[in-house]
């Protein structure tokens, strides 16, 4: 348990760390590319992200897949939540981004969050899968830059930026939560439809 918890920690560290450089960046595209850096790290270190493994539910749905999963969440959430409050005190710019860019977030409706959460799940899914299969990096470099330049919704990334702008509320509580639902009902969506067409055996 305590292994897996720590995966998730580490690799909401690496998240963190591709938030805070796009939120450093005044030229969105250099930011949105930068972000990459977390899921590359993720990958070749095989940490556990939640948006990276929860497509995979329908292959294995054991105990232990879902033990994996949740426990990588929390872990996620633990790793996004210090490095969210070391940098709001470390980098007040960054807090100031963050908080700007948060309350545009939580002005959305519900739906719409949920829905732009699927596509980023979507996008998450194709750039993990691709690596684990293709043994590519091309899914990553192009798709995290799509998901962020579009204004879609990554639940961890999410949580990265609540915390760096301080926002520990019940309604930023809800969009977490709406943001987690979308991104798994994308991923899971899309793995079924790659299985339908015979493209995944």
């Amino acid at each position: 348990m305590g292994k897996k918890i720590i995966s998730g920690i580490a690799a909401g560290l690496c998240i963190s760390l591709g938030g805070a450089v796009f939120l450093a960046c005044e030229n969105k595209v250099v930011g949105a590319v930068a972000f990459t850096i977390g899921l590359l790290s993720i990958c070749y270190y095989g940490l556990s992200l939640y948006t990276g493994k929860v497509g995979y539910l329908f292959e294995k749905h054991d105990g232990e897949a879902l033990s994996v999963l949740f426990l990588g969440l929390f872990g996620n959430l633990i790793g996004t939540l210090i490095c969210g409050l070391a940098l709001r005190h470390a980098l007040p710019q960054i807090a100031e981004k963050a908080e700007t860019i948060c309350a545009a977030k939580l002005e959305k409706e519900a739906f719409t969050v949920f829905l732009l959460g699927c596509f980023c799940g979507i996008l998450v899914y194709i750039a993990v899968n691709l690596y684990r299969d293709k043994k590519t990096v091309l899914g990553i470099l192009i798709g995290i830059p799509v998901f962020i330049l579009s204004g879609f919704e990554h639940s961890v990334a999410d949580m990265f930026y609540m915390a760096a702008a301080g926002q520990f509320t019940l309604r930023a509580l809800v969009f977490i939560l709406l943001v987690i639902a979308g991104n798994s009902v994308g991923a899971l969506v899309f793995d079924r439809l790659l299985a339908g067409a015979g493209v995944k055996k």
